[in-house]
């Protein structure tokens, strides 16, 4: 539970300050990257509702829980269907932003924290077995490559002026919320095995 408590307290932070520099600098990036940090503290909020019910009471509720998952899944395509939007509209628009150090440097620690969050997320949910922590693992994971678009968006145009690496990016990083919602949604959400069964 500890690291649900963490997931929160981090995002508040890191969700307040994204949106005011995103704001300051009118970069579209960063304030969805603020109010990615909103849909991450709701889900962390969620599963640690979740489990100190389950502390409290015993035996999981299957309903619960997939009431729970399908929540998930819904912050999931509503980050993407944001992403797409404000991608189409910066494309189209092609609105410059200012340069944000002070994004550069919370994207960054980002990128180096939300992978770490997701795999003691994913540890402890195959321990408990739990659908439901494994869903929130696998949010903050698409959190820490959401950190890494956003970092590199904001980077490439303070140092090239490109405008338009950071909503293509955003796409991608749709098109793998949409798959992740979709799994939540349908209750088979797993993570990958990839490098984290050292």
């Amino acid at each position: 539970m500890g690291y649900a408590r963490f997931t929160i307290g981090y995002n508040i932070v890191e969700g307040v300050i994204a949106i005011a520099a995103g704001a300051a600098a009118s970069a579209i990036s960063l304030i969805g990257f603020g109010i990615d940090s909103g849909i991450e503290v709701a889900a962390a909020a969620v599963v640690l509702t979740r489990l100190l019910a389950e502390i409290r009471g015993g035996e999981p509720d299957p309903v619960k829980e997939r009431r729970a998952l399908k929540f998930i899944a819904i912050t999931f395509f509503a980050l993407a269907a944001y992403v797409v939007f404000e991608g189409v509209r910066d494309l189209l628009g092609g609105e410059a932003p200012d340069t944000s150090i002070v994004g550069i440097v919370l994207t960054g620690a980002s990128i180096v924290i939300m992978p770490w969050l997701a795999r003691l997320k994913r540890k402890a949910g195959q321990e408990m077995n739990s659908r439901l922590v494994i869903a929130d693992a696998a949010e903050t994971k698409l959190c820490a490559w959401l950190s890494v678009s956003t970092f590199a968006g904001l980077v490439a145009y303070a140092t090239f002026g490109w405008t338009w690496l950071d909503p293509v990016a955003g796409f991608v990083i749709a098109a793998f919320a949409v798959m992740e919602g979709k799994e939540a949604w349908e209750g088979e959400l797993v993570e990958d095995d990839d490098d984290d069964d050292d």
